[in-house]
């Protein structure tokens, strides 16, 4: 009788899986991991969203370096936050959340979009194979949904008026002139992006118009922001991974050309994470002086750019606000309401304290937020103050038509972008010292020049820190990034 080696006996369990995964196709396993993917994104957005705190967008979740089918996944997760109603509604009638797939619900929903709309080929998993044995109760549910709601199909059954009012966005990009001029930028571009539309001016590409020009835009406004075709991906691209490009908004973009902060000055940006608009500043300065996000002595700072916390209101459309469930079911009240106050509160502390640095001579105080109470109603609660540090309120880019709401005689200075038509919506207050004020203290500073960007990768040159005593009480500045990972992962998406 041959003796039995237990070190070859294999379990019914494994084999079964080694069996399962040699007939796993390559296209199966590609679903089976995004899937998996836009299950794990989907629970961080859904537990942010039911809690109303800050989270990172859905595309910068996507874009992480961990996620390897960024394409499929991002499209994943749109779409069963855009069906997660009517897929809940199917669940709970064919009553399939037991409690072993209950701590999985979110691997359910996605799986379930698949099943209901996408493509049902690939669906290789347990959690698929589940679901595909109650093909016939999932298809019950739906028929009697559609019976009750009186529609004709599932799409009938999606109330949300636009999919996606991000799909035709131009895509904004601009060029970190510290190590690359503008016009070697469009070349490059140029070279992934062959001509397919052509525009005059930048009123007709925004406007979709068909003319005769290069795809490769410039602004007319910002000098170094360049304009592409809305889906232009660029996340991958060599210049966004060397930190040549960046891909930032022109709202977002504007700030720091409002502030026109000169060569050599000492410029502090306040709440600077996480940190475009540092960089922008530096390559604005042509890389000399410094810009800073905290400074020691108050004496030495000239220009101040303040974007502190705000609502964010004004930039949902870019991360996707509109398909989350607070969106749609429209739950918006109270705690809403209490947490605008909060952050006005902040915002005018922290510009009352900008006004006290008795050097600066331009201070830019910007939001991403549509509220009057974060924008209008913070500049004219200080205007007092800031006329007696000799401050008054100055036009930036006065050649832009959309300016602040009439609430108080000045506000035709202050400058509105609107989240629909300019696809973002900002606001910018520029605060300039008039010209017959005393000011004891030099023009021309002593700059540290070892602190200069002289590689022109400030990525690698982080921000000055000082002890946190210096400013709990107002909560004022914010670190910028200090990482080279984290610098990564919030400039390979546009904000």
């Amino acid at each position: 009788m041959g003796r039995v080696n237990n070190r070859t006996k294999v379990s019914p369990s494994r084999a079964a899986y080694k069996s399962e995964n040699r007939k796993m196709s390559n296209a199966d396993r590609s679903a089976y991991f995004a899937r998996r993917e836009a299950a794990k994104i989907l629970r961080r957005v859904l537990e942010g969203d039911a809690q109303r705190r800050a989270i990172a967008s859905i595309k910068s979740l996507v874009y992480a370096p961990s996620v390897r089918n960024k394409k499929g996944t991002f499209a994943l997760v749109c779409k069963t936050l855009k069906y997660l109603p009517v897929i809940k509604d199917v669940l709970e009638a064919a009553d399939l959340l037991s409690n072993k797939w209950k701590r999985q619900k979110e691997l359910i929903y996605v799986i379930m979009y698949d099943i209901l709309l996408g493509q049902k080929a690939h669906l290789a998993g347990d959690a698929e194979k589940f679901l595909m044995r109650q093909q016939s109760a999932l298809q019950s549910a739906v028929t009697q949904l559609l019976s009750k709601k009186k529609a004709n199909n599932i799409e009938d059954l999606i109330t949300r008026g636009d999919d996606d009012p991000g799909v035709s966005r131009p895509r904004f990009i601009r060029v970190n002139t510290l190590k690359m001029d503008v016009h070697t930028a469009i070349e490059e571009l140029g070279k992934r992006y062959p001509d397919r539309f052509h525009y005059d001016t930048c009123e007709e590409f925004l406007n979709g118009a068909s003319y005769h020009f290069k795809q490769v835009l410039k602004d007319d406004m910002v000098p170094d922001l360049l304009i592409l075709p809305p889906g232009s991906d660029l996340h991958d691209h060599p210049l966004v991974a060397d930190g040549s490009i960046f891909l930032q908004g022109k709202a977002s973009s504007m700030v720091a050309v409002a502030l026109d902060p000169k060569p050599g000055w000492e410029v502090l940006d306040a709440c600077s994470a996480p940190g475009n608009k540092t960089v922008h500043l530096a390559s604005l300065m042509n890389g000399k002086g410094r810009v800073i996000a905290c400074e020691l002595n108050e004496s030495r700072v000239r220009a101040i750019l303040l974007d502190p916390s705000c609502s964010g209101s004004g930039t949902a459309a870019v991360r996707l606000d509109h398909l989350l469930p607070s969106h749609v079911e429209g739950t918006t009240s109270g705690d809403d309401l209490e947490r605008l106050n909060k952050l006005a509160a902040f915002q005018r502390k922290a510009l009352a304290h900008a006004f006290s640095f008795p050097a600066v001579e331009r201070i830019v105080y910007s939001t991403c937020s549509i509220h009057q109470i974060e924008n209008e109603d913070v500049v004219q609660s200080l205007l007092p103050l800031a006329e007696s540090h000799g401050f008054q309120l100055d036009t930036p880019f006065p050649q832009w038509q959309r300016r602040g709401l009439p609430v108080f005689a000045g506000a035709n200075h202050l400058l509105r972008t609107d989240p629909v038509e300019d696809k973002e919506g900002f606001f910018i207050a520029l605060f300039k010292k008039k010209q017959n004020t005393t000011n004891p203290f030099p023009r021309s500073l002593n700059i540290d020049k070892s602190s200069r960007y002289r590689s022109g990768d400030v990525r690698n040159n982080r921000a000055l820190a000082c002890p946190p005593t210096k400013i709990s009480k107002l909560r004022l500045y914010q670190y910028a990034l200090s990482t080279r990972t984290r610098w990564r992962k919030n400039h390979s998406i546009q904000n």
